[in-house]
């Protein structure tokens, strides 16, 4: 199957609602499976008219769309399937008002579907822990209020990210940049023994202490890269760094403003996009997977 996905081949893809129903029915249980009411290996057979599948040995209801983001949705499927295609096949994610002009509902409407699409995004992005060589960086996103530029800015949201050099991306929302904070994230997301780069930021003086090799770029002093000779790995943050740069031009030019209230789940966006960059059709099966 090819990674892109055009709109052509999405319709032709999912026609329909039974269609994406259908698809529903076969990533989370199989049309053949043990079912849990007789427990008996059956096939299940679409219901005229209803959400449903019944099994063919008893004749119990199973219902594709219930424990997911389209329970209880009066949206058709086809508008859900087709909203989780342009968050997958876009660079810079797609606003509630974009969704609301593409799909013709609510912005109410649209606002909530762009905001369980995101959730889905970070469950289906899953958790491995980062190894071998990690950049770590902080950045300050947002903010409506008038401000001197990086740490300390006004009304900022503080976020943290890690990059594992050729490999997967964290970031979250953090409150401040204290040691103890840092320590945290860093313990939490990075394997003991791995190489850190960092700036030169205090804080990150804590990561020798717990057993990482600890490199440190002095962008004050305009370094922004060296080669450590002693363990034969080059110190920079630039990954992460572009990761910020897409982020918050992002940011800017798809949505007027992002709270620190929804802040996490617009990273978990942009990093499970970034971990599975170049493969729409990937994308958008692992998102139903993790239905």
């Amino acid at each position: 199957m090819p990674s892109k996905l055009t709109v052509r081949q999405f319709f032709a893809r999912f026609p329909d609602d039974d269609t994406c129903l259908h698809h529903i029915m076969e990533v989370r249980f199989g049309l053949r499976h043990v079912c849990s009411a007789c427990g008996v290996e059956a096939t299940f057979h679409k219901l005229a008219n209803r959400k449903a599948y019944s099994c063919a040995q008893c004749g119990a209801h199973l219902y594709p769309c219930a424990g997911t983001i389209f329970q209880d949705s009066r949206t058709p499927l086809q508008l859900w399937f087709y909203a989780i295609y342009l968050f997958v096949t876009t660079r810079h994610g797609v606003s509630g008002k974009e969704l609301q002009r593409s799909l013709g509902v609510t912005y109410k409407t649209a606002w909530r579907m762009g905001d369980q699409i995101r959730k889905l995004m970070q469950k289906a992005d899953g958790f491995e822990i980062l190894q071998g060589h990690v950049e770590a960086d902080e950045a300050y996103v947002g903010g409506v209020r008038p401000g001197k530029r990086g740490r300390g800015a006004a009304g900022k949201t503080i976020v943290m990210g890690l990059k594992q050099r050729d490999g997967r991306i964290r970031a979250e929302v953090i409150e401040n940049i204290k040691k103890a904070t840092l320590r945290e994230v860093v313990l939490r997301n990075v394997e003991p023994g791995a190489i850190v780069s960092t700036d030169e930021l205090m804080s990150y003086g804590l990561l020798e202490g717990d057993g990482f090799t600890h490199g440190t770029v002095k962008h004050g002093a305009k370094e922004y890269a060296y080669y450590d000779y002693r363990h034969g790995v080059t110190h920079h943050v630039n990954n992460v760094e572009s990761f910020w740069r897409l982020f918050k031009k992002s940011i800017a030019s798809t949505h007027i403003h992002v709270s620190q209230k929804h802040m996490g789940k617009y990273l978990g966006e942009f990093t499970f996009r970034s971990n599975h960059r170049a493969k729409e059709n990937a994308m958008f099966d692992l998102l139903i997977g993790a239905l």
